[in-house]
């Protein structure tokens, strides 16, 4: 709630270690909508849809990519700026290969 309670209401998509009714209930009253899918010991299952559900799997493993990166992973670098310049960087280097891949 800290975290989201400085962003503007909208849709939140998280992974099963997120499922909380109360971050649900946090996310419908700031008047956003909540596609987080419930565990399995959960009597009552909500589901998401597989496509929004895709794309934030796609995020987790951009950021999987980037921790391959000890800079980044470590965070050698301790002014916000170096750090940024680091991620971006890393964050290019990602995308070139992604690129590169592509036929």
């Amino acid at each position: 709630p800290q975290l989201l309670g400085a962003l503007p209401p909208g849709c939140v998509i998280a992974d099963r270690g997120y499922d909380s009714m109360a971050l649900v209930n946090f996310v419908r009253d700031r008047g956003g909508e909540a596609h987080i899918p419930t565990q399995s010991r959960v009597r009552i299952q909500r589901s998401v849809p597989p496509s929004l559900y895709r794309q934030r799997n796609l995020v987790e493993r951009f950021f999987c990519k980037l921790k391959q990166f000890r800079r980044i992973a470590t965070r050698f670098e301790k002014h916000a700026d170096n750090f940024m310049a680091a991620l971006a960087l890393a964050s290019a280097r990602i995308w070139m290969r992604a690129i590169e891949s592509t036929p």
